[in-house]
């Protein structure tokens, strides 16, 4: 069983309990009416998929309920780090992954 941390719980949970909710850290366009559509859907639709460390949204769904971020690396699904919505990546990571 994997274990994840709820950084707002304070406790490694089940991952039975939480929902992945995508990439993180995606920047939205500062006037997204004026933008190309391939501009949008690239925005949209387009993810990375990148072998090894990635950042990641989660959601806590049966306990807070809050989103969360997550540095996972794809390849051993080993969870390096989790840390609140809004937070920037952790300093010791930056510059790593996607």
């Amino acid at each position: 069983m994997l274990l994840i941390h709820c950084p707002y719980c304070g406790e490694a949970r089940s991952e039975l309990e939480f929902a992945a909710a995508g990439e993180a850290h995606i920047a939205r366009p500062e006037n997204i009416a004026e933008i190309s559509d391939e501009d949008f859907a690239n925005y949209f639709f387009m993810r990375s998929n990148p072998k090894g460390l990635h950042f990641e949204r989660w959601r806590h769904i049966r306990g807070c309920g809050r989103f969360f971020n997550a540095a996972r690396d794809t390849v051993t699904d080993r969870f390096v780090a989790t840390y609140r919505a809004g937070e920037p990546k952790p300093a010791e990571l930056q510059g790593e992954g996607r």
